[in-house]
């Protein structure tokens, strides 16, 4: 099966479940407590490998308990750990995640060993590169290091998709190396500069990130589903009727599914509905990773009306 390659964080995710977010200044108790894998980058890896893709991750983590625990659970999931650097005196990255009752959350992150992730790390890992048919990133890791990727993948003729999240400054060059951009409302308005709030913003978001050379563009827009513009059409994919716990890895699912769908051979539209199902899935459960679902669970929802 054709290689997906992920690029990008690893973090440990301290999680409050509560019947409500705090207001500022405000104590909230009687919260229940959880520890989980978690980072962008992990979470996308292991959703991808859950759906049946084969996975190569690059990463960087600490050199502490934690990060010895991160690659053994990459490896329960069948993830190639072999380009997971070790760095020496930092620890691994940390998120600390609040969670109300109807499934909304409030993240703050210490990158940690994310931080330390150069373009030495990539030139490193050159050869997995030149065997994925798609490289797979978000903005967990340094601008530099994102931008050294990109153009090597460029260079190779390789198939990147780039979740602009959490939203950071990338300029219309680099956009224009994409093969496909996954955002959502917040991020869509931060890169286009423009609101994103009805469905004519948003196709005029659409409009803007195409035009900085994107090949496609897939705005999540939640429970109203996904709108893609491609090179020869625009569509809107629903979502599925779910109740949400927890937020959380949702997007991340999201792309790594979307990744698998599209080494498959799906279309597009075909790819953004596998993923659909996969997000759907992951938010009406706790946690990054533990919200994963598997390719048997993706399946049984695509079977479901929307």
């Amino acid at each position: 099966m054709p290689g997906i390659t992920v690029i990008g964080s690893t973090n440990i995710d301290l999680i409050m479940k509560m019947n409500r977010l705090p207001a500022r200044g405000e104590t909230l108790t009687g919260g229940a407590f959880m520890q989980t894998f978690g980072g962008k980058g992990a979470n996308q890896a292991v959703a991808a490998a859950r759906a049946g893709g084969n996975v190569t991750f690059i990463s960087c983590v600490g050199d502490d308990h934690y990060g010895v625990q991160s690659i053994e659970n990459f490896k329960d999931d069948g993830i190639d750990t072999s380009h997971i650097f070790t760095e020496k005196d930092s620890a691994t990255g940390t998120a600390l995640i609040m969670i109300g009752g109807d499934g909304d959350n409030m993240i703050t992150v210490a990158p940690g060993a994310n931080a330390r992730m150069t373009p030495a790390h990539i030139d490193k890992s050159r050869h997995l590169l030149e065997v994925s048919e798609y490289v797979l990133l978000q903005y967990e890791i340094p601008t530099d290091t994102l931008y050294h990727i990109l153009e090597t993948c460029h260079e190779m003729g390789k198939k990147v998709i780039f979740n602009l999240a959490p939203a950071g400054p990338c300029d219309p060059e680099h956009i224009g190396m994409l093969h496909t951009l996954v955002v959502n409302e917040v991020e869509a308005s931060y890169l286009s500069g423009k609101p994103v709030t009805t469905p004519a913003e948003t196709r005029d978001a659409a409009t803007i990130l195409q035009s900085m050379g994107a090949e496609n563009v897939i705005i999540t827009l939640g429970a109203e589903g996904s709108y893609i513009a491609g090179k020869d059409f625009r569509e809107k994919i629903p979502a599925y009727t779910v109740k949400a716990v927890d937020a959380t890895a949702a997007g991340d699912v999201y792309c790594g599914t979307l990744a698998v769908a599209l080494t498959e051979g799906l279309t597009l539209e075909q790819s953004v509905a596998f993923a659909s199902a996969a997000s759907a899935i992951a938010v009406t459960r706790m946690g990054a990773q533990p919200s994963a679902p598997s390719r048997e669970e993706i399946g049984q929802m695509l079977l479901r009306d929307h």
